[in-house]
Parts: structure tokens; C-alpha cells; sequence
């Protein structure tokens, strides 16, 4: 076991590949009195062609499939795995994104017996033709739900407009079209694929020794048998750097209008270094101007563009990346316009010494906050572990980003044929 001591943000960190190929990593922190877990597999729903494990042809699975499976891995033979952690006082729950699976408890007892009973259901799956044909009824009615909500489709309609082949712009969940088509086993194939160990991360942070539990860890692994396994074989669509649609404009029955802007971030693939200070100057940059007290946003504000409901988010990921910047506005053409003034002004950007710092110090500030959720470290850790970065020493490249890094970001970051708008108007 592997110790990692992270004296400015005072964390101990102990990781460990164990010989079936899953990386484990353990945060003991004693003055918690809560425990939580987090085991992850590197696929999301992105992920659609590949070759399958001990296979040689290359195959695509229909969209949905890594959502799909999320449902049904609480579903056993006999139980409803949700039952087994409230009985043990945990609560658990699960997600898919576009690049990761991830299953979770949190709990402040019977830690162990959590931290196995999270291991051995998400280790042991049970398909069957009949539990899947009923599950596509409810991911229907799912996916209809969210079909009807104006926020997903501004969202949704806005990543469309961005990609062109990725499948960034397919829903995560699919289409009702899509999941009609799955069998069980397409189910089997991408578990068997993708939820290798190799494939897996194990996170557990909060109140419990870290001796003790890798030795738990160990002693459940060692008596389940995987087969051998190479490097997952993905295939991604080769995607323009240019957006795909300059507008979308989506009907809806809605009482305000919505304006979303996408930018374009990334098409190729980044990993490491150029991956997080790309990663960190988009969201400092974004943040500066348009979180409450930034220029464009009070601009936006005075002139009665936006409301409470205005929001910005940035995601990077291996193969692509977006930053969507709207919300609700009363006249989203003019919103548009303006939003894409500012944008393409910042070409020509200066920041000041002051400017450079404020950005820092603010980004640090956020960080070492959001440290103090189990819940953040833990999925964060992951997230930047599979591009090959240590979420503890991020302090230290923020320190160092210069003026002229944040320059020479904005004078490349806004390409018109890279900006994209989502209009959501009413019927």
C-alpha cells in the first residue's frame, strides 16, 4: 500500500492496484464521523463502439446501454440491493455520465459490511430477458420526463448544436427508440467489457483505519475470478473542431424563453498537464466574467437580460470538451447577440496582475471548500485520475498559471465557427 502525504492541504492518501487490476484508493479522515464510497468504472455513454473483452471484431451497441445498465445492477434475483444498505443505515445511489458509471453509498456504521455489500453487487450482475423488457418501460417514461423538461432540452439541443458525429450529443439515458432495441446481451457484453477491475476505481473516504480496510478490500477480491484483460478498445468518430449548427431554435410550452451559448472546447484528445491548465483557465476565465460581480454578467444584469436563473458550467473531458453559458431570458435574441459580442471581445482581453491574482486566490478558495465534502474529493479524484492527474496537487499549477497564460488563453479561446446557440422559445 502506497502512501501519498499532502502536506499543504494536510491529506494522507493510500492507493493500491491489487493483483485483479482494480485501484483502490483509501482517504482516512478520523475527525468524520461519516463514511463514504464510490466505485467507478471508467464508461459512460459515450462509450458505444468497441471491441468486447476476449473478442476481436468491433462492435456498437445501441444508445443507452450504460445507463440502462446502471438501473439494473440493484435489481438481483432474489432483492432489491437499495434494501440492502438501508438495512445496514446507508444510503445509496448511482450515476451515469457521459464518460463514467458510478456506484455509491454514504453511512456512519457497518462501514465494512457497506463496503462490501457496494463490491459484491456491482461485481455480480443478473440479467434477465424479463427484468430488461420491463425496465425499458420505466427508462421510457424516464427519458419522456426529461423530454418535457425546457432545461434538459436547452441543454441537450445546445450539445447538438456543438458536435457534430460525437456521441457528447446523444442523451445519456437514449432515446425510447433506442432502448427498445436492447438485449440482455448487450447488457452483458459492456459489463463484462467494462466493469473489469482493470477498468475500476475504488474510492472510500471518512471515519475507518486504512489497514484494516484494504485488508477487507483484499480478502473480497481475492475470492472472485476475472478474466484476463488488455486495455478497453474504443472508437470515437472523427469530430471538426467547428460547431455542427450555428442555432437551434426549440419549441416548447414554456412562460419564459431560454438562451443557451455553447462554446466549443476541445475535439482531440488531452491528458495531464495541457489537460488541466486548459481546464483550469476555462473555468477561471469563465468564472471572472460572468459569476455575480463579473463584467459581462453585471452588463447582462443592468440591462434586464437575465435573471436568477442565468448560469454558466464548463466540462472537460479526454475527448472533447463545452462551456454552456444562459438561462432565462425575455428576449433571447437580443440576449444572444450581446452574450456573442462579449465572447468574441475577449480575443483582445488584458488582465492585470490584480486580475490574475483575485482569479487564483478565488479558485484555491473554492477548492479547499469543497474539500470538506467526502462526496467531492472523492468523485473529483477520479475524474482527473483517469487523465492522469492527482487532484491534491492542483494547488500548486493554479500557483503557478503567469499573466501570460491566462493572454495567451483568451486570445485562442473564441472562434466564432466554435460558438453555438440554443434558443427555447414558446409554442
Amino acid at each position: 500500500m502506497n502512501k501519498f502525504s499532502y502536506d499543504t492541504i494536510e491529506e494522507v492518501l493510500y492507493k493500491e492496484q491489487l493483483t485483479n487490476g482494480l485501484t483502490v484508493y483509501l482517504l482516512p479522515k478520523p475527525e468524520m464521523a461519516k463514511t463514504y464510497g464510490i466505485f467507478a468504472t471508467n464508461y459512460g455513454s459515450i462509450d458505444q463502439t468497441f471491441v468486447p473483452i476476449n473478442g476481436t471484431e468491433q462492435v456498437t451497441v445501441p444508445e443507452g446501454v450504460a445507463h440502462f445498465l446502471e438501473h439494473k445492477m440493484f435489481e438481483k434475483e432474489d432483492r432489491d440491493v437499495f434494501a440492502d444498505f438501508g438495512k445496514q443505515g446507508a444510503s445509496a445511489n448511482a450515476y451515469t455520465s457521459f464518460t463514467k458509471t458510478a456506484y455509491l453509498f454514504a453511512a456512519t456504521d457497518q462501514i465494512d459490511e457497506n463496503v462490501e455489500t457496494l463490491l459484491d453487487f456491482v461485481q455480480d450482475p443478473y440479467f434477465s430477458e424479463k427484468s430488461v423488457e420491463k425496465e425499458k418501460g420505466i427508462i421510457a417514461q424516464e427519458i419522456e420526463m426529461y423530454n418535457d423538461q425546457p432545461d434538459w432540452q436547452s441543454f441537450m439541443g445546445t450539445l447538438r448544436s456543438l458536435f457534430y458525429h460525437h456521441p457528447v450529443k446523444v442523451d445519456i439515458a437514449g432515446t425510447v427508440d433506442s432502448i427498445r432495441t436492447i438485449t440482455k446481451d448487450d447488457l452483458y457484453t459492456c459489463y463484462h467489457t467494462f466493469y473489469h477491475p482493470s477498468n475500476m476505481t475504488l474510492f472510500i473516504a471518512g471515519n475507518f483505519d486504512s489497514e484494516h480496510m484494504m485488508n477487507l478490500i483484499k480478502t473480497n477480491q481475492q475470492d472472485k475470478h476475472f478474466a484476463e484483460m488488455e486495455e478497453v478498445k474504443r472508437e470515437f468518430p472523427e469530430e471538426p473542431s467547428t460547431v455542427a449548427q450555428k442555432e437551434n431554435k426549440i419549441a416548447m410550452p414554456v412562460s419564459v424563453p431560454k438562451c443557451t451559448i455553447g462554446i466549443k472546447e476541445s475535439a482531440t484528445a488531452l491528458r495531464g498537464d495541457a489537460f488541466l491548465k486548459k481546464d483550469l483557465l476555462q473555468n477561471m476565465v469563465l468564472d471572472f466574467y460572468f459569476s455575480k460581480g463579473g463584467p459581462f454578467y453585471r452588463q447582462l444584469y443592468e440591462e434586464q437580460l437575465i435573471d436568477e436563473s442565468f448560469h454558466f458550467e464548463t466540462n472537460l473531458e479526454k475527448n472533447f470538451g463545452y462551456s454552456l453559458i444562459g438561462g432565462n431570458t425575455t428576449n433571447p435574441d437580443l440576449f444572444a447577440d450581446k452574450l456573442w459580442e462579449m465572447l468574441t471581445s475577449t480575443n483582445q482581453a488584458t488582465f492585470t496582475a490584480e486580475e490574475v491574482e483575485r482569479m487564483k486566490k478565488k479558485k484555491i478558495g473554492q477548492l479547499l471548500r469543497a474539500m470538506n465534502s467526502l462526496e467531492f474529493i472523492a468523485n473529483k479524484y477520479i475524474h482527473y485520475d483517469t487523465v492522469g492527474i492527482d487532484l491534491f496537487t492542483i494547488i500548486p499549477t493554479i500557483q503557478s498559471l503567469t499573466i501570460e497564460d491566462f493572454h495567451s488563453f483568451v486570445r485562442d479561446w473564441i472562434q466564432e465557427d466554435r460558438l453555438a446557440v440554443c434558443k427555447i422559445v414558446n409554442e
